[in-house]
């Protein structure tokens, strides 16, 4: 059971604890001496880490995307604390929770996901409810969801992202729905729980998150469709006009053709499902950046590159 995290390490002490291997590079100091250079990760964080000593016997022991023990001093360098390792090699993992080494939903999963459930039971068409249920009754693909994430890096880039962005959607809309009632708020519903279903296939994440290989051949758009037309298969007499309709939800939800979508919205129902799908996406990405932009005194976070701005975190103490 994993006892200590990186947000608890301080400098001075010694340390003792499992952590993923995220990078590991060979590299060479200014006098010629090899060393390794690696960053560690749990669910609170990264810490960089140096093997100084022992390269050639320590260096075969652990390759990227192990879990590994690690003894080490935990020192200070440029303002960061770093480790300097002096035993590294990988640990079996039958004992290990892979929840410790990833970040996290602060969410609960579980309650997440029975509130996700929860919109299935009052989804009045009854195909759509039927074929909602053939998805989050799934035993497989209910256990992927849970622990997928919404993304690699952008938004909702931990476990449990794309469960989390999932069920905020749907509340959305579920919002929307009474707000614009011309819209129908079954297909709302349908969409908003099934617009991303494709990435638990996108993204591979037992180790570091990544992209799968039919992630990065087809991507979860194209991916999703195709879990679509399997669990419409399945349910004989599903009506060709409204696996239409959703599917096009599904295929218009980037909203914009260099974004991604095949197909721009043209019904309603993808227009508002696009817009709640970059909304939640980009107010969380807000978030993250500004919660992770540290505790300096500046009022205003480094750029970002995806954004193209400077964003206020505002005063201190405000």
């Amino acid at each position: 059971m994993k006892s200590l995290f990186v947000k608890d390490i301080k400098a001075g002490e010694k340390i003792k604890a499992s952590f993923l291997v995220m990078e590991k590079n060979l590299a060479y100091s200014q006098k010629g001496a090899p060393y390794l250079s690696v960053k560690l990760r749990d669910r609170t964080g990264d810490i960089e880490g140096r093997v100084w000593d022992n390269v050639a016997a320590l260096d075969p022991l652990f390759r990227k995307g192990d879990i590994v023990f690690v003894q080490a001093r935990a020192v200070s360098y440029r303002d960061n604390t770093q480790l300097a390792i002096l035993d590294i090699r990988k640990i079996e993992e039958t004992d290990i929770d892979p929840w410790d080494y990833f970040p996290t939903t602060k969410g609960d999963v579980e309650e997440m996901f029975t509130a996700l459930t929860g919109y299935v039971s009052t989804v009045e068409n009854p195909w759509l409810k039927k074929l909602l249920e053939g998805f989050l009754g799934d035993g497989d693909l209910a256990a992927r969801l849970k622990r997928a994430p919404a993304a690699k890096g952008f938004h909702h880039a931990y476990l449990g992202g794309l469960l989390e962005h999932t069920l905020s959607m749907v509340r959305i809309l579920d919002f929307l729905a009474s707000h614009y009632p011309t819209a129908s708020r079954d297909m709302l519903i349908a969409g908003g729980i099934l617009h991303d279903i494709g990435k638990i296939e996108e993204f591979s994440y037992d180790r570091a998150i990544d992209y799968s290989t039919p992630g990065r051949l087809l991507g979860h758009i194209y991916l999703g469709v195709e879990m679509l037309d399997r669990k419409i298969a399945a349910i004989e007499g599903f009506p060709e006009g409204l696996a239409l309709e959703l599917k096009h939800v599904v295929l218009a939800h980037h909203g914009e053709l260099d974004f991604g979508s095949p197909k721009r919205p043209k019904t309603v129902e993808a227009l508002i499902v696009h817009f709640v799908d970059d909304l939640d996406a980009k107010v969380i990405a807000f978030r993250e950046f500004i919660g992770n932009s540290g505790g300096e005194e500046s009022e205003w976070t480094l750029f970002h590159r995806f954004f193209e701005r400077f964003l206020y975190k505002g005063k201190a103490g405000a």
